[in-house]
Order: structure tokens, then sequence, then C-alpha cells
């Protein structure tokens, strides 16, 4: 199983918090002050598939993502030759967006024998990349100070990617059994996941 998704990342955080990194004594020392950009500064939507052998490279998408564009710039190079890279039994989980699911998009899947998961419309995101997201965020923002720039925070992104380590990926992904159950369990309903 492959398992894709886009995710974007936020030069500033957006939870509207101010933080102040300093030492004591230096309450308002020039150097305690950073100023910030009024609207976040900016984002970066990055593509990812992982699996229980391999990771894809981290694809930084420019701009919107059409299913053009996600054809050529994403199942083409990046998705089927990790899909045969895991095997002749390799299925693809992408979420229902609308890039993935147009006439183009499911023509070219057909054509290139790519097995895809069934992804009912609605259902709960148990898509095991998400928690993926949520390390990659910490590990970026465990970075002092903070990425300056976009091109920074790409660069600490896709390092951090690359940095995971398998057996977290490992992990997540057997830990979907556990997940289904306890989604049905809970009608659908919130679960510690």
């Amino acid at each position: 199983m492959l398992f894709t998704d886009e995710s974007r990342f936020c030069l500033e955080p957006a939870d509207g918090c101010i933080r102040v990194w300093r030492r004591r004594g230096e309450r308002f020392a020039e150097g305690a002050v950073l100023e910030r950009q009024r609207f976040g500064g900016g984002s970066v939507m990055v593509w990812g598939g992982i699996s229980t052998r391999l990771r894809t490279p981290l694809y930084h998408v420019v701009g919107n993502l059409t299913s053009v564009r996600y054809q050529n710039e994403i199942l083409q190079p990046l998705v089927v030759p990790a899909l045969q890279a895991i095997g002749p039994r390799a299925i693809l989980q992408d979420d229902n967006a609308p890039p993935h699911r147009s006439a183009a998009v499911n023509t070219f899947i057909q054509q290139a024998r790519v097995n895809r998961m069934l992804w009912p419309a609605n259902s709960p995101d148990l898509n095991p990349i998400e928690h993926m997201w949520d390390e990659l965020c910490r590990r970026v923002q465990q970075h002092h100070p903070p990425p300056a720039n976009l091109g920074q925070l790409l660069q600490w992104l896709q390092q951090e990617w690359n940095g995971v380590p398998r057996a977290f990926i490992c992990n997540l992904i057997h830990s979907m059994r556990q997940r289904c159950v306890e989604c049905l369990a809970h009608n659908g309903g919130h679960t510690r996941y």
C-alpha cells in the first residue's frame, strides 16, 4: 500500500500566538524582538507518499494542483515507479480531491494498471500519512530560529521528510488495523488516533 496526500505548511504559526525567546534580563533587549509577517508569511504545499518499503521524494506543489499536473508531475514520475518498486500487488491510496478523481486521471490510472483503493466520500480520514505530516511539522518547529523564508522552510521540510525513521513510518502503517477497529467501534466518531 502506498499512502499519499498533500499538505500545506505555513512559514509562521497560524495560532495567533506571539512567541518570544529570551534569557533572563533581556526583557526588552533588541535581540529578543523578532518582526513577523502580518498574514503568516506564506506557505508551502507538498505531496508525499509512504509505505512500509519506501517513501517517495517530497514534491513541492507550486500553485494549484490540477488533474493534469497531478498526472504529469506526481502520478507518472513518482507514484508509478514507487508502486513498481513495492511490487505487483501494490495499491495506491489517494483521497477524493477533485484533481485525483478526474476522468483524465482515472483513464491514466487504468492505462498504467495502477490498483487504487476505493475511498468513500465523507469518510473519516484514517490515512496514516496525516500523522506523518504532524511529525514533519514538529520536526521543522524544533529548528531555532524558525525558517526565515519559504525556501528555507521547503529545504527543512525535505530534510526532515528524509530524516523520519523508517520504524516510525512502519508503526503508523501497522496501526491501520487498530485505527479501523476503533473507528468502527465509535461509529466514525472521534478516536484516540
